[in-house]
């Protein structure tokens, strides 16, 4: 089965590629009410979304054909809040072993002040592992 790009869910979301290669990754969401929690700033499970999405570019740039990945742990710290404008997304490859590999994301505002930073455990799937995947 052929990679999906965008993902589905990011285009349910408004994620968008601003650019990915070579083990780095910048992703953009026009964050709005529509992407709030119940008090009014952007909801964590979104600024998550968009962090995982940039990091998993950034990794998926560095697979050879015919393998896959997948994540293994995620993990997010919420520095301030946000409620509506531009946030991007800078994800990078910090290690990248043969089989797993380790990257960070910073997700930053028009500002280019530190909103969430996060990091995300992955691991390379080749051969039948891939497949489907």
């Amino acid at each position: 089965r052929p990679v999906r790009l965008p993902p589905p869910v990011a285009e349910l979301l408004g994620i968008e590629l601003v650019e990915a290669g070579g083990g780095e990754c910048t992703m953009k969401l026009e964050a709005g009410e529509q992407h709030s929690n119940p008090m009014g700033t952007i909801h964590g499970g979104i600024i998550c979304d968009l962090a995982d999405a940039a990091m998993g570019m950034s990794f998926f740039s560095t697979l050879d054909e015919g393998e896959s990945f997948t994540t293994l742990e995620l993990k997010v710290n919420f520095l301030r809040p946000f409620w509506t404008g531009t946030l991007q997304a800078h994800g990078k490859v910090i290690s990248r072993g043969k089989t797993v590999g380790l990257t960070e994301c910073r997700v930053v505002d028009a500002d280019e002040r530190l909103i969430a930073y996060a990091t995300s455990t992955v691991m390379a799937l080749r051969g039948d592992l891939a497949k489907g995947r």
